[in-house]
């Protein structure tokens, strides 16, 4: 684990963490060739330098962001904002469904909208291929 991640899950209620800690091992044990850090305060894994999943503690619960998610064609996942991005909520460990994180950590390897060059482009997102 990174130190800026471990720094962010020492700042985490128990719960939180126990969530936080399963999620980061499920993310890492799928998304193997991903680059982990803190971005925006929270913890973010990168394929190739673009943003792929994300979470983080906001007052609803602990958010699972996808920042292609919209493109997975998944009902659990929600919109979430004004580009691709879908989102899942935590509560307890008991609400990770293994087998959907799974699925949608392959989705986000293999769907991509890059965000890297959002910004080079003016707000465009492109589909990456």
């Amino acid at each position: 684990m990174s130190a800026d991640i471990q720094q962010y899950h020492g700042g985490l209620d128990p719960n939180d963490l126990q969530i936080c800690e399963a999620l980061q091992g499920i993310i890492n044990t799928n998304l193997p060739e991903a680059e982990s850090k803190v971005w925006h305060a929270h913890p973010v894994w990168f394929l190739n330098g673009n943003p792929v999943v994300g979470y983080h503690r906001l007052k609803k619960g602990l958010r699972l962001l996808f920042w292609s998610g919209q493109s997975f064609d998944e009902e659990k996942l929600k919109p979430e904002g004004k580009f691709k991005a879908a989102e899942y909520y935590y509560h307890s460990i008991d609400d990770i469904k293994e087998e959907d994180l799974v699925r949608w950590l392959q989705k986000a390897r293999d769907i991509q909208w890059d965000y890297k060059n959002i910004v080079k482009r003016r707000g465009v997102l492109e589909r990456i291929t």
